[in-house]
């Protein structure tokens, strides 16, 4: 397959049809896993990843349960033994392999499975054009999309274990920009509507669309930078205790961080092997504790889902660094709001006010999860283009770092 996938670009951004959608996002997925080789293709880096070739597998999993076998008549399993390797965690659909032991699935091989891929794509074919499962096909479409951004973070995560910090593309990354003296967007207050409304798509936990009252206040206007960070750094900023949280404290101690992911001396690890860290660049691969102390370093704070979105339904979420074609993801900066970083708010990641999950398995795709999580706005450059919106709720653990995450900070006014 093809790497140059320029001319699908247009099928990524939802300008149309699911038809169009569903190919250009399959084809996406697998011209990103072209690189990689069979050992590649397998490696688990640590629990919260997964191979490339499971990310491969259980998003035609999705295809053949949710779609195929509930609704395409005399449908048979490619293979009956695979739902239980490649379920992730639908407790509805029963039995599965153990997270942490995915990386252990030599079998079925990436050719089988690719295989696979092709069968679902073609049967899927006459369900694309079924009105009635039309907002499925769309979940369908919104989760392979997470899975192609999720693939791309955990094969930088199984890369970097290798000593000799192997590149998957062999490409220069693009220059930074010119980061400009930061400037802020300022915000009045009162009351604002936040969450979806409307019946473009959406997933559940992006809604009902609800009031906030909002005190007065500004985001930035660009991300922080690795030139910022490495001033914190330089200044301590690891060391003191009084930037940190308390959990936070102990999570840098225990696991003797200074610096974000992927940092050694001038240099960071890349889809591209080890390259020159770029100052101009924003930081990514830094926690939520890391970005609540340098906040507070720079005598600011991050900002809160509410106030970020209140911002960004002004701007273009089509807009930034996103990922349009099977390359290496890479943040270059601006003065754009989405893309090239996920960026942390000080926000818990709970249910909107009358907030209902959907019915049967699906049901478990978000609400399930709102527990001791923050939520993450914006995009990154790993994120397909067309995916991101104002109203997209991303949530993490307060110690992951493996995903492009960044920040932007926020002030009172």
């Amino acid at each position: 397959m093809s790497h140059n996938l320029s001319s699908k670009t247009a099928a990524l951004t939802g300008d149309v049809g699911l038809s169009e959608r569903f190919e250009a996002t399959r084809a996406l997925t697998e011209a990103l896993a072209e690189p990689l080789n069979e050992a590649d293709a397998c490696l688990q880096s640590m629990e919260d990843a997964s191979p490339a070739k499971w990310h491969l597998a259980h998003t035609t999993w999705f295809w053949e349960t949710f779609v195929l076998r509930e609704h395409a008549p005399g449908y048979s399993l490619y293979d009956e033994a695979w739902p239980f390797l490649f379920n992730s965690y639908y407790e509805a659909e029963g039995a599965r392999i153990a997270r942490e032991a995915r990386g252990m699935l030599s079998r079925p091989t990436l050719a089988e499975i690719i295989e696979w891929r092709g069968a679902v794509n073609a049967a899927m074919e006459p369900m694309l054009d079924r009105p009635e499962l039309a907002e499925l096909i769309a979940l369908g479409i919104a989760h392979e999309q997470q899975h192609t951004e999720l693939l791309l973070t955990d094969i930088k995560h199984a890369l970097f274990q290798n000593p000799l910090g192997p590149a998957m593309w062999n490409d220069t990354p693009p220059e930074a920009a010119l980061a400009q003296a930061l400037g802020w967007h300022e915000h009045p207050g009162g009351i604002a509507k936040i969450g979806h409304e409307g019946s473009h798509f959406a997933f559940d936990n992006e809604g009902p669309r609800h009031r906030v009252m909002l005190e007065p206040f500004a985001l930035a206007d660009r991300l922080v930078t690795n030139r910022e960070w490495e001033e914190f750094v330089a200044d301590g900023g690891y060391e003191t205790p009084s930037l940190w949280l308390s959990d936070g404290l102990a999570w840098v101690r225990e696991n003797e961080v200074r610096a974000p992911l992927y940092w050694r001396e001038g240099e960071q690890f890349t889809h591209q092997g080890w390259q020159e860290r770029r100052g101009d660049a924003p930081v990514a691969h830094i926690c939520y504790f890391e970005a609540e102390a340098y906040a507070t370093w720079a005598g600011a704070r991050l900002p809160t889902e509410f106030e970020w979105e209140a911002i960004a339904q002004g701007h273009d979420a089509s807009a930034g660094n996103q990922l349009d074609n099977a390359g290496a993801p890479c943040p270059k900066g601006g003065s754009d709001l989405f893309g090239d970083c996920w960026q942390f708010t000080r926000s818990a990641y709970l249910p909107y006010p009358r907030f209902q999950p959907a019915p049967g398995a699906v049901g478990e795709y978000n609400g399930k999860f709102m527990s001791g999580q923050l939520v993450l706005k914006g995009a990154s450059c790993a994120t397909v283009r067309g995916h991101s919106r104002d109203t997209y709720r991303n949530f993490f653990y307060p110690h992951q770092r493996w995903q492009f995450t960044g920040l932007r900070l926020a002030k009172d006014l």
